[in-house]
């Protein structure tokens, strides 16, 4: 659907992108994140042609790729209902179906239908989204770039700009979403990608990140004898290692071959033998939050030859 391979991009000789690469596959619900200024919105930019790069290649696998675009912050005009506005859209773009049906329609897949008699002046944020959302959806787009469309939102507007989302996936759209939010990444994407200084630092579907990160033979120990602790387990048989991570959970990884039930069995009677009580105990499961912010906060780091991440 879509490969980006070593986009530079710089605004007066500061550097934004230094050499992107990404993979958006036909059917994907790509969460592309990181921090304020990292180059999410230049790269959109970039793939909608809004603005130029200067250097790399961009491959849409297709001569003939329409893309749906919602900025940020859309604006719409204000003096226009959303009938008005959407068959406007559809005018703009040469539909050449009937505008006043397909109108109706992103209508229904926005849940605006019965608020379109209204004036635009009159709606709330979360609505102008659903209608930004209806009108890039408007000429059934290959791609569809969501450029952080809960932002600013109430928990009920974001929850109503979700579930649209979520309908859209579940009809196999393809989707690149652009947010900080990302519980939502894990409800709806199936693959992400983290920009970090100007490069992809990661990339992959949910699934293989957090087995990446966390494997199921590793646990998580809390202790306020942190130090001794880790001493101590270190000491056990079936231990691999056992490590002090940077926010002071020591993560336990197990030998290999020795299961899950024998990792925790030793772990914990070794430390009640020497008179040590965790405050907790868990299985390694990493969410994308910690995902994210270890990576960016640098502690996480790719290491490509093997595939993997290391700590710094």
């Amino acid at each position: 659907m879509l490969t980006i391979n070593g986009l530079v991009k710089s605004y007066k000789h500061f550097p934004v992108l230094k050499g992107l690469n990404m993979n958006v596959e036909k059917g994907d619900v790509y969460g592309f994140l990181g921090t304020n200024g990292c180059g999410k919105t230049t790269t959109m930019n970039i793939i909608c042609n809004i603005v130029p790069k200067d250097e790399g290649e961009i491959d849409f696998k297709s001569e003939s790729m329409r893309i749906g675009y919602l900025p940020e912050s859309p604006a719409l005009f204000d003096y226009m209902n959303g009938f008005e506005y959407l068959n406007f859209i559809g005018a703009c773009c040469d539909y050449d179906g009937d505008i006043g049906k397909r109108t109706s329609e992103v209508l229904e897949l926005t849940g605006m239908y019965n608020d379109a008699q209204r004036y635009i002046k009159g709606y709330s944020r979360g609505m102008i989204q659903r209608i930004g959302i209806a009108a890039a959806l408007y000429a059934s787009p290959d791609l569809l770039i969501l450029d952080e469309p809960t932002s600013a939102l109430d928990p009920e507007g974001r929850a109503e700009i979700m579930d649209v989302i979520k309908r859209l996936a579940d009809t196999g759209s393809t989707i690149i979403l652009c947010t900080h939010i990302l519980t939502d990444v894990e409800r709806v994407a199936n693959k992400v990608g983290i920009l970090r200084q100007g490069v992809m630092a990661v990339e992959g579907t949910l699934s293989e990140l957090k087995k990446r990160f966390g494997s199921e033979n590793a646990l998580t120990v809390l202790s306020q004898n942190t130090q001794e602790t880790v001493e101590i387990l270190n000491e056990i048989e079936v231990v691999e290692n056992a490590v002090i991570e940077p926010y002071g959970d020591i993560t336990v990884r197990a030998k290999h071959a020795v299961n899950e039930a024998e990792l925790f069995y030793k772990t914990v009677t070794t430390l009640a033998s020497r008179q040590i009580v965790p405050e907790g105990v868990w299985f390694k499961r990493l969410s994308l939050e910690q995902i994210y912010l270890g990576v960016n906060s640098g502690y996480l780091i790719p290491y490509a030859q093997q595939g993997g991440f290391t700590y710094e």
